[in-house]
């Protein structure tokens, strides 16, 4: 039988494996452990067994931990890696995963928002629909969800909870997000949105502070422009190293053995190496409280035509830090 005859061979059988799983709906650890081999017997994920995982989970009355890091793990891997470049989503995989998630609207399961956060967090770089959507279904979901999260603490809907405050610290600092390990503009309005929602509640000791330093993140921060590649310019790179890959070994290698001093040739084939980022002066700048932030800060502040008890707070911090 062909590679591409056993490949398709193997879906079959892991799709089968899980509609069977989800005729009682549950899955047990010897069904989970066969779709782990199976699915993984190619090392690879494929999207009709992706598929078939969210068709499984949509069915099930009961999700085992085991079974959530299995689905979270195996969606991610053909999101992230399914096709390459690896660590990249690209448009179509975006889309697909958008539809899977919002078949019926909602979120079908926690497991689900986590392998969104999941997803962003070890992305390189995701497209801007995925970033606007997964935070649009962490906002909705720490407003309106109920029940236990993946990692202990659950949801309410009445007020933010711990675990609440927890995921979205994740998806605002996720590396595929809107600004990789730092607080975007869209992050902080959302941000905002909570607080106004949430106001008069008791909300969980944690989230003030994650209200003031992620706005105060996002005002007083910096980030690089290229800190994240692309998928495009990822494919371009991948290619390049592909196609130059033994010619340029074989000219480093001719290097080393005619060169007296390689740094030296180094320089002399190349130039002065690029200045690396100064850091300091970056910092310099994203302290600077500038009048279009000024603007930002006002219009968000107005929105609800009360200046609260955490705005107050900080405004006050700002002006510290200035």
């Amino acid at each position: 039988m062909t590679k591409t005859g056993t490949a398709r061979a193997m879906t079959t059988h892991f799709t089968d494996l899980a509609r069977r799983a989800a005729e009682d709906g549950r899955v047990s650890s010897d069904e989970l452990l066969a779709l782990r081999r199976q699915g993984w017997g190619d090392g690879v994920i494929h999207r009709d067994e992706a598929e078939a995982l969210f068709q499984l989970n949509n069915a099930l009355d009961d999700r085992s931990e085991e079974w959530c890091d299995f689905f979270v793990e195996a969606i991610g891997e053909f999101v992230l890696n399914g096709t390459p470049p690896r660590l990249q989503c690209n448009e179509e995989e975006a889309s697909w995963l958008i539809a899977q998630v919002d078949h019926d609207g909602v979120v079908e399961s926690f497991v689900e928002l986590e392998a969104l956060v999941r997803i962003l967090e070890r992305a390189e770089n995701t497209p801007q629909r995925l970033k606007d959507y997964a935070l649009r279904q962490v906002e909705r979901e720490v407003l309106s969800g109920v029940g236990p999260t993946r990692c202990g603490g659950s949801l309410a809907a009445t007020h933010i909870t711990t675990a609440e405050c927890r995921i979205v610290r994740r998806v605002i600092f996720a590396s595929g997000g809107h600004g990789p390990a730092a607080v975007s503009r869209f992050d902080a309005e959302a941000l905002f949105r909570l607080k106004d929602a949430t106001l008069a509640e008791e909300n969980a000791a944690e989230w003030d502070d994650l209200f003031l330093d992620g706005v105060s993140n996002y005002l007083k921060g910096f980030t690089l422009q290229n800190a994240q590649v692309s998928h495009g310019r990822k494919v371009e790179l991948e290619a390049f190293i592909a196609d130059n890959k033994a010619n340029v070994g074989r000219f480093f290698g001719r290097m080393v053995k005619e060169a007296p001093n390689v740094a030296n040739s180094m320089g002399v084939v190349f130039g002065k190496k690029n200045a690396s980022p100064d850091y300091t002066s970056l910092e310099v700048a994203g302290n600077a409280f500038t009048d279009e932030e000024q603007k930002w800060l006002d219009a968000m502040i107005d929105a609800d035509g009360e200046v609260d008890d955490l705005e107050s707070r900080l405004i006050a911090r700002i002006a510290a830090d200035s």
